[in-house]
């Protein structure tokens, strides 16, 4: 009978702007129908009554996820009881996955394999290494032979760091990276990520921690979990603009095949961090369409309603304009007259149009800082 009627509960924030403070919910799923209810913790009482909610699934529950549920951006802070804590939050496991400097030019495809496998990028951030910060990753290989090879190459260009989150993330994402050193035998290592994107030896395209303990210690240099800044962004602050991919297109699991696209086009993405904003700070950077676009309220939502990826992109023949790359606003008129354009192909309808990007070239350096 439990099972008939499963439920997983958690504790949910809400930040009202009207009141300017946080207001806490118990938040239930239930998998079987994907209903949902909602209690007030504070005040007690039912906040929302057992309704079914189809955009929300189990995948995005879980302790520092953000949620929509009827437009309102919950962040799960907790779980709200031990059973679910058992069920749900045992297995889920954090690593790291580094794309090293080889990889870069792939990193549309990489991002797809990560999201296909089913693992959640909870933060990305594109880098470059100082030697402290390359030393300090490589600590554990000081006496190789090779050391001054591997610092020499991760500090070679760009890297992309992300925290990857999910059942057994570890072993998984160690799995999709495969061994350095791929033999024929090993015929099992053939899709793997070294395989197919690498070179022989140090240059083998990606990364993954070999345990949790050291997954837990090499995110620590990537993110500092004390609110430091971790090594230096890749942005270079010059011939850019700004694109964003929009939190429903990474929901919709569309951020590789758009990275893809704009490297297929000749564009060269200098930076890339994924970001989650809060409402303040959207509408200060959707400023300047307050009061021009009537669906400013909507656009502010949608941007801070999940994760988002700004990016840095570099253009070097100026016939090729990153904005009309991205095409009409209106996905649907995008579509009727420059199909090819990325709102055409991944947008959905004026507000959930897939990338956001800078509308006046001398806006562009102002939007990536």
């Amino acid at each position: 009978f439990q099972s008939q009627d499963e439920r997983f509960a958690f504790i949910a924030e809400w930040y009202d702007p009207s009141a300017s403070l946080f207001r806490r919910y118990e938040l239930l799923y239930y998998p079987k129908d994907s209903s949902i209810e909602m209690y007030d913790v504070k005040n007690r009482r039912t906040f929302l009554r057992r309704t079914k909610y189809e955009s929300l699934h189990i995948e995005d529950l879980y302790v520092g996820s953000k949620v929509t549920v009827f437009s309102r951006h919950l962040t799960i802070v907790d779980y709200g009881n031990l059973y679910t804590s058992r069920k749900l939050g045992s297995r889920k496991e954090r690593t790291l996955a580094l794309i090293k400097p080889d990889g870069m030019r792939k990193i549309g495809e990489l991002l797809d394999i990560i999201i296909n496998s089913g693992l959640t990028i909870t933060k990305a951030k594109m880098m470059l290494l100082s030697r402290k910060e390359a030393a300090d990753f490589y600590a554990d290989h000081r006496a190789k032979p090779f050391y001054h090879d591997l610092l020499q190459f991760i500090m070679s260009g760009p890297i992309l760091a992300m925290e990857l989150l999910g059942d057994d993330a570890v072993s998984k994402w160690r799995a999709i990276v495969g061994p350095a050193n791929p033999t024929t035998t090993e015929s099992d290592t053939l899709d793997s990520i070294s395989e197919s994107f690498g070179h022989c030896g140090l240059r083998d395209a990606a990364h993954g921690p070999d345990s949790v303990a050291s997954a837990a210690k090499e995110l620590e240099l990537f993110f500092p979990s004390s609110g430091g800044r971790g090594p230096a962004s890749s942005a270079k602050f010059t011939n850019c603009t700004c694109c964003i991919i929009k939190p429903h297109a990474v929901n919709e699991g569309l951020a590789g095949k758009i990275v893809k696209a704009i490297l297929k086009e000749g564009f060269e993405i200098s930076a890339l961090q994924m970001f989650n904003l809060e409402r303040p700070n959207v509408e200060e950077f959707y400023e300047i369409y307050k009061g021009v676009v009537p669906e400013y309220m909507e656009m502010v939502s949608e941007l801070c309603s999940g994760p988002c990826i700004a990016m840095e992109i570099r253009q070097f023949d100026p016939s090729k304009v990153f904005r009309d790359f991205c095409g009409p606003s209106d996905p649907a008129l995008a579509r009727h007259l420059r199909p090819g354009t990325l709102r055409a192909v991944f947008g959905k309808d004026k507000i959930q149009n897939a990338v956001h990007c800078t509308d006046l070239p001398e806006d562009g350096l102002l939007e990536v800082r």
